[in-house]
């Protein structure tokens, strides 16, 4: 049963690759990512070290060498988790941790001390800790466009041995009973590749050994991908609402959809969509021969993006009916639940609103959250400036375009670049549109890497391939933690038993994602400045429509609140009245360039 009403999501490459190991033996659900097998079998390597286990190297020569390291690696944090539950039941003190950490677990500890006045070891007191104390999901993440062709030679392999089906393959064949959070929109071809495993689909009692999480930005991406899985049996047991701008890596921008009205969609919907996707579900099962669970089966729907207070916490629990609110960037923070070298946590601790920034430095050309002077982006300037510009490519997971090369460059790879830089100069451009034009090549950054490089210069370990740059992607929420916290102390300030934020200028999560979009649409009017054509202009207009919608519906939900948010309700009423006023000259302003056009 589960305890605790938040989770952390996945963090980077490498930030939550271990976390499980940290926090599930705590009760505490958590994502490790699959996108980098190289760092994941040197982490396997340390661990087994570690652990006194026996290792037995899985080298890239070997066949499926990606899945294997995947499995092998999963397997052992599985295993190491639940000696460490284990061990955590055998110690009175290690108990009182765990349920120190719950939301509301004063009788709970009540019954504990109870139990534990005569002898600890008792019959009675296995059976209590077997019903009331359970592990922490070992959950894991597929970016599921990260899906590079892979080559033997020249040769190229089937479509199960790309990335991210490898990947998949790694998770279906490890021992977790967990779930798999499939993120960055929808792979037909990987989510057909599902049907492949027994684990995926549920017995008749519904249960789901691996099941499938969805993270999603909008109702109806929702309910496309979710019949498309229903069709083959294949049951989506979540949905991972992260708002489009406010979150930390990846920003899948809205068309200007905000994050209440969103879920708002998914609470008035959610027996709906359940009926409709079990009309579906249940013929295909039966179709396949496979067991139809006797009942509907359960669907969860979680929320993350920005949440930095436990009031917002609770809000998102009763008020949108969500069953865990994701906290991410603060755990950058927390050693004792992610995984971040010194000098990077250094820099998050001093990071204020104007170093935490939306860029354009993915290869993977999604906007991406960065944080300003971070090692990686002052080594590839050091590259710009030698005029060597672009990374030597040492991983490849996202050698992705295929613009030179059948078997695909990253658009950050030195190669791509000189090939891009190359075309630039063959063309007679002013030296504005030159330099604007040569910025927009150079500025990819190598984040395969960079992501992942803190875990390994964290433990001291060999970063030659790598080099020692690292990237880090925090929300604009880091902003407001300026410490260093215990795994306590950030739990005690998710259920509102302290406080680890000292500034008191804080927005709400609402204003705070309102502002950001603002921004980002008002860089989307100064890019179609040059040359506005009908379909920017359309896109503009639903961008600025959708977000007065959004801007109307937090009015009248601030409006008729009573005793929530009491403390900031005036400013959010303020902001949002100021949000509509800027909307209204950015509408202007769009008709305005439109009518230049005619």
């Amino acid at each position: 049963m589960k305890k605790h009403s938040f989770h952390i999501p996945v963090m980077g490459i490498g930030f939550t690759i271990d976390t499980p190991l940290k926090v599930s033996h705590l009760g505490i659900d958590s994502v490790i990512s699959l996108v980098d097998d190289i760092l994941i079998e040197k982490l396997r390597k340390m661990y087994c070290e570690k652990f006194e286990l026996p290792y037995q190297e899985i080298s890239d020569k070997l066949e499926d060498f990606r899945a294997k390291r995947i499995t092998s690696y999963l397997n052992l944090i599985n295993d190491a988790a639940h000696k460490k539950f284990e061990d955590l039941k055998n110690s009175a003190h290690e108990i009182k941790e765990y349920l120190g950490l719950l939301p509301n677990a004063s009788h709970l500890k009540e019954e504990f001390e109870k139990l534990t006045s005569n002898d600890f070891k008792s019959a009675e007191i296995k059976k209590w800790l077997k019903e009331n104390l359970s592990m922490g999901s070992i959950d894991v993440n597929i970016m599921t466009k990260v899906d590079k062709d892979n080559y033997t030679k020249n040769d190229k392999l089937p479509t199960e041995f790309n990335d991210a089906h490898a990947a998949l393959r790694g998770y279906a064949m490890s021992e977790l009973y967990s779930s798999v959070i499939l993120s960055a929109g929808m792979n037909p071809r990987l989510y057909s590749y599902l049907e492949n495993f027994d684990d995926f689909f549920p017995d008749e009692n519904g249960n789901i050994k691996k099941k499938i999480v969805l993270k999603v930005s909008d109702y109806r991406s929702a309910l496309i991908q979710g019949k498309f899985l229903a069709k083959k049996g294949i049951w989506v047991s979540e949905y991972r609402i992260e708002s489009g701008l406010n979150c930390g890596g990846h920003a899948f921008a809205t068309d200007g959809y905000l994050m209440g009205p969103i879920m708002a969609e998914f609470r008035d919907n959610r027996q709906a969509y359940i009926d409709e996707i079990h009309d579906i579900l249940i013929p295909a099962l039966a179709n396949k021969g496979r067991q139809v669970p006797k009942q509907n089966l359960s669907l969860k729907i979680t929320a993350q993006g920005g949440v930095g207070t436990a009031e917002e916490h609770q809000f998102l629990m009763d008020h949108y009916k969500v069953d865990s609110v994701g906290w991410g960037t603060p755990f950058l923070l927390v050693p004792e639940a992610t995984t971040v070298d010194k000098s990077t946590l250094e820099k998050l601790v001093a990071a204020k609103e104007e170093d935490l920034y939306l860029s354009d430095i993915s290869p993977l050309g999604v906007p991406f959250h960065n944080l300003r002077g971070n090692t990686k982006d002052m080594e590839k300037q050091k590259n710009i400036d030698k005029d060597r510009p672009g990374s030597s490519c040492p991983k490849k997971f996202v050698a992705l375009n295929k613009d030179y090369s059948d078997k695909g460059l990253c658009t950050a790879s030195r190669q791509y670049q000189n090939l891009k830089i190359k075309e630039l100069d063959d063309l007679d451009l002013s030296e504005k549109e030159y330099t604007g034009r040569l910025n927009k090549i150079t500025e990819k950054s190598c984040t395969c890497v960079g992501l992942g490089t803190s875990a390994l210069l964290a433990y001291g370990l060999d970063t030659k391939t790598e080099g020692s740059g690292v990237s880090i992607c925090p929300g604009p929420n880091m902003a407001y933690y300026s410490k260093i916290m215990t795994l306590k102390e950030m739990v005690d300030h998710i259920y509102g038993r302290g406080n680890v934020i000292e500034r008191t200028d804080r927005p709400h999560m609402f204003v705070k994602e309102l502002g950001i979009y603002l921004d980002y649409l008002k860089n989307k009017i100064e890019e179609s400045r040059e040359s506005m054509n009908k379909k920017q202009e359309k896109y503009l207009l639903t961008f600025t429509h959708n977000l007065n919608e959004g801007i109307t519906y937090y009015q009248q939900l601030f409006g008729s609140l009573k005793g929530q948010f009491e403390n900031v309700k005036d400013s959010v009423l303020t902001e949002l009245t100021q949000g509509l006023k800027t909307l209204e000259g950015f509408k202007m302003e769009i008709e305005t360039l439109s009518l230049s056009e005619v």
